[in-house]
């Protein structure tokens, strides 16, 4: 209220200046209410994209200033009713009563009707079936007979229209409905050709001159010192920190369409001339420039977390007995069953807080209000589930975590990202380091068709893969799900699975055993260990192939070496574990050897090798996966197991090898290249 109240009275003291200046003949007390509108209203739909934007919806920040604006731009309609009242040539002070009485015996009326006739057709639509078209039909009749009244009274049609609109149920598969229809009508046909008109009617050659150009100064001034210093200064007495006061301030000074609509309004009934009008247009845009470099300027919500304290950023660890903390991604319900079957068998049998997961469903962030509500609407990353209360039927995806949680006692947060695909890795990366993930779980961006081979899902999902191995603060695994325990969540009691670990030597291959390792403590789970050992070449027979510097390499096989001593003497006597070295001398006899167990359920595969017949495997087909995780999902490899392609956490953050093709078709390249 005091980010509305202080701008309007400011703009009711500049209204005077205007008026001895530019602005003579306008009518006095339409003019005063037009200018003080014009100044204190705030942009709901532009600063919930610039929120969205800057990844700040979720925040606290981002909250209270939705909240705000949301109140703010109810009062602004208000108030530009009371303008419109008063303004209009040769108009008694009756009229202009009768308007204003009239304009509230509408709202009145719609607010009793409305509200229970929507109420009825919300509950006659159902989750998962179409709405009928009569129900769209007759909404869009509402609204332009809401329309046609508010006109007759006297007050704009707009206000009307929206009038009806801020009565409609918000949830629910009506409402979904009623956005799709009318959304890409409305925002990429209709609101551009508004934004069209608004600048032909803006003659910026009338501001010239000092006076003029100092005027416009003068009305930016005052604009944003009304909206920042109220806003600032009740932040302040409500104990906000200086920073987010000084941020709610500068979000709240963004203008937008409703700005223009009361600028239009206004110019239409003759209350602004040619100069006044185009300076105040001027303001709108300028206020609105301003606000994102201002916001990044003075707030920075995310701080680096201190290497010191994130600890285990691998699976492979001293200490096995610490909790494990997973990130496990999704983008939508197809990837939900084989996730959490994988979470299953991960989760072993010794302590119930010994895994954690975070389960963060993928969306992209596009430029439609229907977005803008899906992240305004989406709950703060990392809340347990606490709530007990009734969840939409849509929301399906929690449900399923949910249902999970209480069956294996496994502590599973959810998690949304927001974003667009050129920078969700951000999102992913940052949320791993904030909860001190030792592993991130992506989906493959190939999916398994009815016929058993896999189809690319879309080509977005491996461009994020990509970066995220790249930037990721842990280790980071691609699942390529082939249908691991079917398409429903199998019961701890049912699980009888078979994993395959294909051992080649260096740090992935390590981690992939140490992940092995961990889900053999699963009673329904066999380990099958084959470490490929190359059999000296020939004299006259020698592989060139370049596995890298010879010192990294002796030291890579030493640390393989230990680890794998410690392995088999942890161990000895696990029945469930079964542990094979074979020797081969080439690729064609190490590819033979994986046909021998291609009946898995699953094989857990490092992303970069170090052995020459794992290099000779290499493919350029998926890099990303690596030589051996590229042959297993080749379709000229026929098997029916999922695959986990893990690539462990360097503290030198050497990325993934790829080939000079992928990085040439990597799009948004200059967004991803900056973590």
């Amino acid at each position: 209220m005091a980010g509305i109240s202080l701008p309007f009275v400011i703009g009711i003291g500049s209204s005077f200046v205007l008026k001895q200046s530019i602005a003579k003949g306008s009518d006095s007390a339409a003019f005063l209410v037009f200018m003080g509108v014009a100044l204190s209203i705030t942009a709901f739909p532009v600063l919930a994209r610039i929120l969205a934007e800057l990844k700040l919806l979720t925040t606290n920040v981002g909250r209270t200033a939705m909240s705000a604006a949301a109140i703010n731009d109810i009062a602004a309609w208000i108030l530009l009713a009371l303008a419109v009242a008063l303004s209009g040539h040769e108009r008694s002070p009756l009229v202009s009563l009768w308007v204003f009485l009239a304009g509230c015996g509408f709202v009145i009326c719609a607010i009793i009707i409305v509200p229970p006739i929507f109420k009825w057709v919300s509950q006659r639509c159902h989750e998962g079936e179409p709405v009928e078209e009569v129900y769209i039909c007759a909404t869009l009749a509402a609204v332009l007979a809401a329309g046609l009244v508010t006109d007759a009274i006297g007050i704009h049609a707009m206000f009307g229209a929206f009038v009806v609109g801020v009565l409609l149920p918000n949830d629910g598969p009506f409402a979904s409905a009623l956005v799709e229809k009318v959304e890409d009508l409305v925002s990429g046909l209709f609101l551009p050709l508004y934004f069209v008109s608004s600048g032909l009617k803006t003659n910026v050659a009338t501001i010239k001159g000092l006076q003029s150009w100092g005027l416009l100064a003068f009305v930016i001034f005052t604009a944003s010192f009304g909206k920042i210093l109220g806003t600032f200064v009740v932040s302040l007495l409500c104990k906000l920190p200086l920073n987010e006061a000084l941020v709610l301030g500068f979000l709240m000074n963004c203008k937008g369409l409703v700005e223009l609509i009361v600028l239009n309004i206004g110019k239409d009934r003759k209350v602004l001339n040619d100069q006044t009008f185009a300076i105040m247009v001027l303001m709108a845009v300028f206020t609105t420039f301003i606000t994102t470099p201002l916001v990044m300027a003075v707030y920075k919500p995310a701080r680096k977390r201190s290497i010191a304290d994130y600890k285990y950023r691998t699976i492979e660890r001293k200490n096995a007995n610490r909790q494990l903390r997973i990130l496990a991604c999704f983008h939508g319900a197809r990837n939900i069953p084989s996730m959490i079957n994988l979470i299953e068998a991960s989760r072993g049998i010794q302590k119930r807080d010994d895994l954690c997961v975070y389960a963060m469903h993928l969306k992209e962030f596009s430029e439609r209000s229907s977005s803008i509500l899906m992240v305004h609407k989406a709950r703060r990353n990392g809340l347990p589930f606490w709530n007990k209360g009734s969840h939409s039927p849509s929301n399906h995806v929690i449900v399923a975590f949910e249902a999970y949680r209480q069956l294996s006692q496994v502590s599973i947060r959810p998690m949304t990202a927001i974003s667009s695909m050129a920078n969700i890795h951000e999102d992913i990366c940052a949320t791993a380091e904030r909860k001190e993930a030792a592993v991130i779980i992506l989906p493959f961006h190939k999916h398994q068709s009815l016929d058993g081979s896999l189809n690319t899902s879309r080509n977005d999902f491996r461009w994020v893969n990509k970066r995220v191995l790249e930037h990721a603060p842990c280790s980071v695994g691609i699942f390529v799900d082939r249908g691991l325990g079917g398409t429903s969540h199998v019961s701890a009691s049912n699980v009888s699975y078979r994993v395959t670990v294909l051992f080649f030597g260096g740090g992935d291959d390590r981690e992939a055993l140490a992940y092995g390792g961990r889900m053999a403590e699963h009673p329904g789970i066999t380990l099958l260990v084959i470490r490929f050992v190359v059999e000296p070449p020939n004299e006259t027979e020698i592989l060139r192939v370049d596995v890298g510097d010879s010192s990294s390499s002796t030291k890579l096989v030493s640390q393989d070496e230990q680890f794998l001593d410690e392995f088999k003497v942890k161990t000895a006597n696990d029945d469930s574990i079964n542990y094979e070295e074979r020797i081969v001398k080439n690729a064609a006899e190490t590819v033979a050897i994986i046909r021998e167990v291609n009946s898995s359920s699953l094989f857990l595969v490092g992303s970069r090798p170090v052995s020459e017949v794992a290099c000779a495997l290499k493919s350029s087909e998926c890099p990303e996966l690596g030589p051996v995780g590229g042959l297993l999902v080749s379709q000229d490899f026929p098997t029916t197991a999922s695959v986990l392609v893990i690539q462990q956490y360097n503290n030198d953050g050497a990325p993934i090898n790829l080939t000079p093709e992928m990085e040439e078709q990597l799009p948004y390249q200059d967004s991803g290249s900056a973590a």
